[in-house]
């Protein structure tokens, strides 16, 4: 049923715009008027009474607006509509009369009228659209309108036929430049986005290359140091080389192929240590054999608890839990905190030397070493691929056939790659880029912490800043261990610490100035013991408040150990006040006495009993492992109470050569004339 109209045909009259003072003018219908309809006049349409709330130009039009449409809804030509009554009722049922139902056909001359019994879907006038409230009031509207009699609106110019007459509100069309600007930004914008996206999608392929462990496996970790007056801090990170033979390219690579089911043990050891400042470098290799204390470590896959190895080789402690527990062990051996791992196993290296293309190294005579594969001519070769695994590897090819040999040979190797890397020749081409990065992220294994592409990219950019004649590589020096000389070497007193103390304190290698960061006979430099902390005194607790555990290490391959001896020293240390001196019982082998201290808040404590006793500051030492002050009686020290001074030992070097660091043979990456000497036994 039509809006407005009751059912007995007796609604509301309502107001039309004229009476309502609508200003029709701004609701003109800028659509052009419909086609008469073909085939004869329609039927009049009859007005009905307007309805309230349609006041665009499909339901209210101007008065000469609203005389053409029923001129045209009629279908003739030029002849006005003869007005409507304006309230007429509808039908019994429903059903409209004569004037409603011509009244749906009224808005197109040629469209159907729809249901023309009920007058519902009807068009609206002037614009042939469906009525959505039925049709039939909404063209009566403007019919009313008309005979109500208005002012005429002035005609519409003619156009060309077809065409659609310009609106005067119509955007002006833009230039062809901003279209085209428009345009190519989009074009860009996309271009940006689908990179973008490949870019996501590779750098999470390198993530997922990465094999990521546990950094620190020990219970005890070292404490950062803090950072300097401009906020920055050093970088430590070990380098391991793994034997493992867990796949068949490492067997192919390693052969050993009864040691498949074995856990892998780490051959190469480097310590990194990049300057706050990142103005150097020194890398401290340790020989695989050298026999130290692995402190006690869990395995974080299977949870097993390693115990403390008082004597073991350190390429032992990759196979109590993982890198972590080497990690651990370096801790305990230097007093070094540990940032970083990085281990890489035989097929790494092989896919790392062939992505960078070759390392250029030189011997100085023809070498062949049966056991590694090593085959060479006297002169320089560029080593790729398996032959790069080769040189690393071999430790009868060099000097003395010794690991002391190989740790050489690795230097060699390691500084002509980082002159190869820092030229940067293979890191602006994109394809050589990519196969490095891809393999370097599938040969790696580091902590979890580095895990990433982001973090790798952004230690590659540290490392780069360092100037090649600033970074120098060096063993620690060593002496054969008095357990087994033959096979075996342990840290040289005097010497390694002062290395070690060296990197604590951030001092660069070439930077040392001739003088000895640890004076064996007081204090260091500045008046500073080890590590750079200055005097004790002051900040000492009281003697009767300090824990202090004295344990006997007297025992050796060659000697057995004096009973009673470290009962003998607690009495020397409570006489001299130290009165909660303790014996530990654990037994212990070790060369050398050393005073170690677990946190920094107990090195001033530490050295006041040093200098008590007689012993020198490079004895004193951090160690994390360390419960309390803890005294430890070497083989040096087997009678009296106070330490003794240095003696020759024939199985050792010089007094003098014991004593200091000697960095003569310290090797610079931007040394390109170095030559590895070929083992006499290696020549063919």
């Amino acid at each position: 049923m039509p809006s407005g109209i009751s059912e007995d045909g007796e609604g509301p009259r309502v107001r039309t715009a004229e009476e309502l003072g609508w200003d029709d003018s701004l609701y003109e219908e800028k659509r052009p008027a419909s086609v008469p309809r073909q085939g004869g006049p329609e039927p009049e349409p009859e007005p009905v009474p307007a309805r309230r709330g349609r006041i665009r130009g499909r339901g209210t039009a101007t008065p000469a607006k609203r005389a053409e449409a029923s001129d045209e809804g009629a279908g003739s030509a030029g002849e006005p509509a003869e007005p409507a009554p304006p309230d007429e009722p509808a039908a019994p049922g429903g059903k409209k009369t004569p004037g409603a139902a011509a009244e749906g056909t009224a808005g197109d001359g040629h469209g159907k009228a729809g249901d023309r019994e009920t007058g519902g879907s009807g068009r609206s006038a002037g614009t042939g659209k469906r009525d959505p409230a039925g049709a039939g009031p909404r063209r009566a509207i403007g019919a009313g309108a008309a005979a109500a009699g208005g002012p005429a609106r002035r005609p519409r110019p003619a156009g060309p036929p077809g065409r659609r007459p310009t609106g005067a509100g119509k955007r002006p069309r833009r230039p062809r430049w901003a279209r085209v600007l428009i345009a190519g930004s989009a074009t860009m914008a996309l271009l940006v986005a689908a990179l973008g996206v490949a870019a996501w999608l590779y750098v999470r392929e390198l993530n997922g290359n990465i094999d990521r462990q546990d950094l620190h496996l020990g219970e005890h970790r070292l404490e950062k140091p803090p950072p300097n007056a401009d906020g920055q801090t050093p970088l430590n990170i070990l380098l391991i080389g793994s034997d493992a033979r867990d796949s068949e390219e490492n067997l192919r690579l390693g052969g050993a192929r009864h040691t498949a089911d074995g856990p892998p043990i780490a051959d190469v050891q480097m310590l990194l240590h990049v300057s706050a400042d990142r103005s150097n470098m020194t890398v401290i290799s340790v020989p695989r054999d050298t026999r130290v204390t692995i402190p006690a470590c869990t395995d974080p896959v299977s949870g097993e608890q390693y115990p403390t190895v008082e004597s073991d080789t350190i390429n032992h402690s990759l196979q109590r839990g993982g890198p972590g527990c080497t990690v651990a062990t370096w801790e305990e051996l230097t007093g070094i905190p540990i940032d970083h791992f990085m281990m890489v196993d035989f097929a790494g290296v092989v896919s790392m030397a062939d992505a960078i293309g070759g390392v250029p190294v030189c011997v100085d005579a023809n070498v062949h070493d049966p056991k590694s594969g090593l085959r060479l001519p006297a002169g320089e070769s560029v080593i790729r691929g398996e032959q790069a695994l080769q040189w690393l590897r071999t430790r009868h090819g060099f000097e003395n056939g010794s690991d002391i040999g190989r740790t050489r040979g690795q230097h060699v190797y390691l500084a002509s790659m980082v002159r190869e890397l820092q030229a940067g020749a293979r890191l602006t081409d994109p394809g050589k880029l990519n196969a490095l990065a891809n393999a370097a992220t599938r040969a790696l294994t580091v902590d979890r912490e580095l895990g990433s592409v982001t973090r790798l990219y952004e230690l590659g950019e540290d490392l780069r800043r360092v100037p090649t004649e600033r970074i120098n590589m060096i063993t620690m020096p060593w002496i054969p261990d008095p357990m087994n000389p033959s096979a075996h070497v342990v840290p040289e007193p005097g010497a390694a610490e002062e290395l070690f103390a060296l990197v604590r304190e951030d001092v660069a290698l070439d930077d040392r100035d001739g003088d000895s960061v640890v004076d064996p006979g007081g204090a260091g430099r500045d008046g500073a013991g080890a590590g750079g902390t200055p005097s004790a005194e002051p900040t000492t607790a009281p003697r009767d408040t300090v824990s202090l555990a004295v344990r006997n290490g007297t025992g050796s391959v060659t000697m057995p150990p004096v009973n009673g001896r470290a009962g003998e020293l607690v009495e020397v240390l409570r006489g001299l006040g130290f009165v909660l001196a303790e014996v530990d019982e654990r037994p212990i082998s070790q060369a050398d006495t050393t005073l170690s201290y677990p946190s920094d808040d107990l090195r001033a404590d530490a050295l006041a009993i040093a200098e008590e006793l007689g012993l020198p500051k490079r004895s004193v030492r951090i160690s994390p492992s360390a419960e309390t002050i803890t005294l430890v009686i070497g083989t040096d020290w087997r009678e009296g109470g106070s330490y003794p001074k240095p003696v020759e030992d024939p199985e050792r070097r010089g007094d003098e050569e014991h004593r200091e660091l000697d960095d003569s043979k310290a090797l610079s990456a931007d040394d390109d004339s170095a030559c590895m000497t070929v083992n006499p036994g290696a020549v063919w």
